[in-house]
């Protein structure tokens, strides 16, 4: 069994085939995807996403960087007040994005280090979207030095080196998708050192379509290909993969 630790599952992209993307992720042998939030525009349809499939579809909130905008703080507001509403198994998807915008890098750290410490007193893991900003992130985690928190770095494409310095802050997972089967991507060389225990298998469908379906829609079966490239890249079996990065997905989503 193999679990999704990323995946968009409520997303407008699956809708003219929900049934068959769902047979297809049940025969790929996935027991579980963890949804994360974005902000007020997808709460509805992640909420009902995971309660029309209890215990496979795993609901979290957070406010994402790229909604951190001139309505940040209506957008942190809602996931403050809806934070009691049910069980969440994450505060995510949470971080920082200097790809597609500068305008508001000073409220995304405000966003960013509320929301882990809403986390950390929650005792709830973070999903951490990180991109072009690597030495902000740093800074983050030196301010929040003595805040006791645990999540994954999502999409993870970063160095051995910078997983190391990352572990040193905080107990992170490291999430692996489609990315790590590119011809030539660095991070096979990241994984290939990296601990087993501490990484995690996701898809962030629709989005980051593995090889050999890249270019065309990401669903959540396609995580089985990441695990048969993590198996490869480490040289182990398909299912020693398959049953480490399970493990470490119930033990930090509690699932």
């Amino acid at each position: 069994m193999i679990v999704d630790t990323h995946c968009h599952l409520y997303d407008e992209a699956f809708r003219p085939d929900f049934d068959d993307v769902l047979t297809r992720a049940r025969e790929a042998g996935l027991e579980a995807c963890v949804m994360p939030g974005i902000d007020r525009s997808c709460h509805e349809s992640l909420v009902a996403m995971a309660d029309a499939l209890p215990g496979f579809a795993f609901p979290c909130i957070g406010l994402h960087p790229t909604s951190v905008s001139e309505t940040w703080e209506e957008e942190l507001a809602f996931v403050k007040e809806h934070f009691a509403d049910r069980r969440w198994y994450a505060v995510g998807e949470i971080g920082l994005d200097k790809y597609w915008s500068k305008d508001f890098v000073k409220e995304q750290i405000r966003v960013l280090e509320e929301q882990i410490v809403l986390a950390a007193e929650a005792g709830l893991p973070v999903i951490i979207h990180l991109r072009e900003a690597t030495d902000d992130f740093f800074r983050v985690l030196e301010d929040l030095r003595g805040v006791d928190f645990r999540g994954v770095m999502h999409a993870y494409s970063g160095s051995y080196e910078t997983y190391r310095r990352l572990l040193t802050y905080a107990d992170f997972r490291f999430g692996i998708g489609g990315v790590v089967t590119y011809k030539n991507a660095g991070v096979a060389l990241a994984v290939e050192k990296m601990s087993l225990d501490d990484i995690v298998t996701e898809t962030d469908c629709p989005w980051l379509t593995p090889v050999p379906f890249r270019g065309k829609r990401n669903e959540p079966s396609y995580v089985r290909l990441v695990v048969e490239k993590i198996a490869q890249i480490k040289q182990l079996p398909y299912e020693d993969v398959a049953a480490s990065t399970t493990r470490n997905a119930r033990r930090l989503f509690n699932l």
